[in-house]
């Protein structure tokens, strides 16, 4: 009877390996080989007992004859080659048939002569390689093959015009890019032995990027790590002039020995070249694993310099502050913004200099008498080490509100500075460590869905800041599902409908404040007025923007562009501004950021069309045309 080759309660053998495009051409290829297409001969026996595999990179001398041994093509000076081997990367480098077959077959040292048809050679249909000018490539042909080397090959360039092969492993996994500065020993030679670059040349700096090495070799020591070493293969179109190697006249290959004896992390923050960090002493742990988090205890020593002709130092930790470090939170804004930024990516014990241009240095932070303004500045750093952001693990309701308030409290200061991305940073901060809190009765539970909602809102109120009106309402939205008569996020909400031009919206939820509350009457009525206002503001501008366009006679063709106003600025754009209600200024560590009197933002106004025909405004806002030509 017949039945499946499971029903036995054996196992299935596994699925058979996919093989990549390259594995099939080479076993199509290999199907070309018949008994007798090729034929090896042992010379000179080779050693050990490792041959190449795919991925390595061979070397070799070959020598071609005829069957009635007349050298037609050699590597060899002895036989009128230049002396230069050949190299190739199995599985990569594109060679005839018997050579793909024959190589895999040797040891190193090994000496082999290789009988091959026409069809294993240069013969073979869509040989990937052409022969030489008058190759015998229709004959049967003996080539002898000399295994000089062979080893695991970093492909550097892909058409193998930069390969490395490893001496040494070096340390760590970082590996230097533009524009790190590099020290490191290098010596070089031609393919056939000729020193370019003598041995006992001391240590060479340069910086990656500059030009200041062939290219090829650049690209190499960019794979490197510190105290690596390795050989890196560059064929000529990777040897570019540099102050290393200014002749390269009849240079076809070079192979460069090289150390990479240190190099110092330099980043360029901004990618313009405006900040720069500059790591001169390397920290403990791994980058950048070990570096400082967001809401860290950092403690610092720092040296501050004017970037002018006095060169004067403004600080030092070490003598201005008693020689006690500077320690500070990140992510509060108590120092400048380029500061941080390049602290943040420190390791302990690390010593960096940074170049910092005025806007992220003390333009827009307070500055010290001694600095002027629009000054650019240099800041040694160290980072002594730092404290991880404490863990709520294992902490009572009572110590998690607790620390929720810390957190909201700095957040409320930085939104009164008007740093509203940290702000937000800080509520949300607090928002994802809420995930994680279950609260144990009612009475926590309240306490609890309060703290949470008084926090989205603080996030709505720094979306409205600056400007992401969308997803203030998107947030505001969280709040309202689980308490759909809560005034404030009601009022926040009916806000940003305004500020985007969504009066209709906005006028619901104003008006429901009303219904929901009666004490919020007040504030609702002064939301209804200046919505009131901001209608008629934008059905202004919407009949200046279209006068005209129902003046003509049927059949006609009105043309009507964006009105420009007296300074030449866009009408569309249009400011707004609005006073701040009650359920804004009572707002505290329980309820959001206080002192907020007024908002004022840049925004898109829909025009007359939009007031008349409310679908095609939203069609036109998702389409990102907020203005329009009417024909």
């Amino acid at each position: 009877m017949a039945h499946d080759a499971g029903d036995d309660g054996g196992e299935l053998p596994p699925p058979a390996k996919k093989k990549t495009p390259a594995e099939e051409a080479a076993e199509k290829r290999r199907k070309k080989l018949t008994p007798g297409s090729l034929m090896k001969g042992l010379i000179r026996s080779g050693s050990g007992d490792a041959t190449p595999a795919d991925g390595d990179q061979v070397i070799i001398h070959c020598t071609t004859r005829t069957m009635d041994g007349i050298v037609v093509n050699s590597t060899r000076r002895e036989h009128g080659g230049k002396g230069i081997p050949l190299r190739f990367v199995l599985g990569k480098s594109k060679m005839i048939l018997g050579f793909a077959e024959g190589f895999p077959t040797m040891l190193k040292g090994e000496i082999a002569m290789f009988k091959m048809q026409p069809k294993i050679h240069y013969a073979e249909d869509d040989c990937p390689v052409t022969a030489p000018d008058g190759f015998p490539k229709d004959d049967e042909l003996q080539f002898e093959i000399e295994m000089l080397d062979f080893f695991k090959a970093k492909v550097v360039a892909e058409d193998l015009g930069v390969v490395k092969k490893i001496i040494d492993e070096g340390k760590g996994w970082e590996t230097p890019r533009e524009p790190y500065e590099i020290t490191a020993r290098i010596t070089a030679r031609t393919a056939d032995g000729k020193e370019i670059i003598p041995s006992n040349k001391e240590a060479y700096f340069f910086t990656i990027g500059k030009s200041e090495v062939p290219k090829g070799l650049e690209m190499g020591i960019g794979t490197m790590t510190r105290k690596e070493k390795a050989i890196i293969f560059v064929n000529s179109p990777y040897l570019t002039k540099s102050s290393l190697m200014p002749q390269l006249e009849g240079l076809a290959e070079v192979h460069f020995d090289v150390e990479l004896i240190q190099f110092i992390q330099v980043r360029d923050m901004l990618g313009d070249g405006r900040l720069i960090k500059r790591r001169v002493v390397d920290g403990k742990g791994e980058f950048p694993m070990d570096c400082p988090l967001h809401d860290s205890l950092l403690r610092v020593h720092y040296k501050g310099m004017l970037l002018d002709e006095s060169k004067s130092v403004f600080y030092d930790t070490r003598v201005d502050n008693d020689g006690e470090p500077l320690e500070f939170c990140s992510g509060e804004g108590l120092v400048p913004e380029g500061f941080e930024m390049c602290v943040r990516l420190m390791l302990p014990g690390e010593k960096s200099i940074v170049t910092c241009p005025p806007d992220f240095a003390y333009d827009k932070f307070p500055r010290p008498g001694n600095v002027p303004e629009g000054a650019t500045v240099q800041w040694e750093i160290e980072l002594l080490g730092f404290e991880m952001p404490k863990d709520w693990t294992g902490l009572t309701f009572e110590e998690i509100m607790d620390e929720a308030d810390k957190i909201k409290n700095t957040g409320n200061r930085l939104f009164k500075e008007g740093k509203y991305e940290l702000a937000k940073s800080k509520y949300d901060k607090v928002l994802r460590e809420y995930n994680h809190v279950h609260p144990h009765d009612d009475e926590e539970g309240k306490i609890f869905a309060n703290s949470r909602s008084s926090l989205q809102l603080n996030v709505a109120f720094c979306y409205q800041k600056i400007g992401e009106y969308r997803k203030s309402i998107e947030t505001c939205n969280k709040v309202l599902d689980a308490n759909p008569v809560h005034v404030k996020a009601l009022y926040r909400r009916g806000t940003s409908y305004m500020l985007l031009g969504e009066f209709d919206d906005a006028r619901n939820d104003f008006k429901k404040m009303i219904t929901v509350d009666k004490s919020s009457e007040a504030d609702a009525t002064a939301a209804l007025l200046k919505l009131k206002q901001k209608e008629q503001e934008a059905e202004k501008k919407a009949r200046k923007q279209f006068k005209g366009l129902f003046d003509k006679n049927p059949g006609e063709i009105s043309e009507v562009g964006a009105a420009e106003s007296e300074g030449g600025k866009d009408s569309g754009d249009m400011k707004s501004s609005g006073e701040a209600t009650s359920s804004d200024r009572d707002a505290d560590t329980k309820g959001g950021p206080s002192g907020e009197s007024e908002y004022a933002f840049e925004e898109e106004r829909p025009g007359l069309l939009g007031r008349v025909w409310p679908s095609a405004r939203r069609i036109f806002s998702s389409l990102g045309l907020n203005r329009c030509t009417i024909l």
